[in-house]
């Protein structure tokens, strides 16, 4: 998942505005941060952000959920290929 920093510039360059009360709201505080990534608060948590910022806020907290998904499930793949490569090796399979 990217650091604050990466969300930050990401929404600057697509929107002009880093939503840095977003990203820190997801991410700033250590003991909150998985139940702010639970993806059955979406909605929950999208309204909050429409009513308290706006729409665009709300399409900023749905990126950043999407770009950490992606993060992780990228890295989860690549550690897949990795073990299956390792595997096919030990056992001679190239």
């Amino acid at each position: 998942m990217p650091p604050i920093e990466k969300h930050l510039m990401i929404s600057l360059e697509r929107t002009g505005k880093d939503y840095r009360e977003v990203h820190e709201w997801i991410d700033g505080d250590p003991a909150k941060k998985a139940e702010r990534h639970d993806v059955t608060k979406i909605y929950e948590y999208s309204q909050m952000f429409k009513d308290k910022y706006g729409d665009e806020a709300l399409q900023e907290y749905i990126q950043h959920i999407h770009d950490d998904l992606k993060g992780k499930f990228d890295h989860v793949q690549e550690d897949l290929q990795k073990a299956v490569a390792d595997t096919l090796a030990y056992f001679g399979v190239k």
